[in-house]
């Protein structure tokens, strides 16, 4: 996790005793992320979600405390892959979902982001006191993935 063109690049992974289309079906029911995201609820708002060029729209906060992240898919290839556009006042930039397939029906699951930072050079100068949490909020988010799509897939 490091910095891109001046563009933090936030890029986590974790291994799933799950084959990439259990992991898929999980992973892109996007209302369903609120269930493994820390503090973020999500949204289909146009097309379906399963499409390049459907929205979608993220809540991360708690209450009325947080930023609304509107996405424009631009990659779907499904089991395997789903980039986003952020296009919103806060969140800028592009995001990817990457499942690889492993031996013995496991995936590795890339959550990869590079983001224009909100509040330019102030933004910029605040990361490097952020990207603890984030980093640490993905890291808890991946592993709750893992866990619901591993208990999932025992449960056939």
């Amino acid at each position: 996790m490091g910095m891109l063109r001046g563009v933090p690049e936030v890029r986590a992974d974790v291994m799933i005793a799950a084959p990439p289309e259990r992991v898929w079906s999980v992973l892109m029911d996007w209302p369903r992320q609120a269930e493994w995201i820390l503090g973020t609820s999500v949204q289909v708002v146009a097309g379906d979600g399963a499409s390049v060029g459907s929205r979608i729209e993220a809540w991360t906060g708690v209450g009325r405390a947080g930023f609304l992240d509107t996405m424009t898919i631009t990659v779907w290839e499904a089991p395997y892959r789903c980039d986003v556009e952020h296009t919103g006042r806060v969140v800028r930039g592009t995001g990817s979902f990457i499942l690889q397939a492993l031996p013995g029906g496991r995936t590795r699951f890339i959550w990869q982001e590079d983001v224009d930072l909100p509040l330019g050079a102030v933004g910029r100068a605040g990361w490097p006191l952020a990207r603890p949490f984030f980093e640490s909020g993905v890291r808890h988010s991946l592993n709750k993935l893992a866990r619901i799509a591993e208990a999932e897939h025992a449960a056939g």
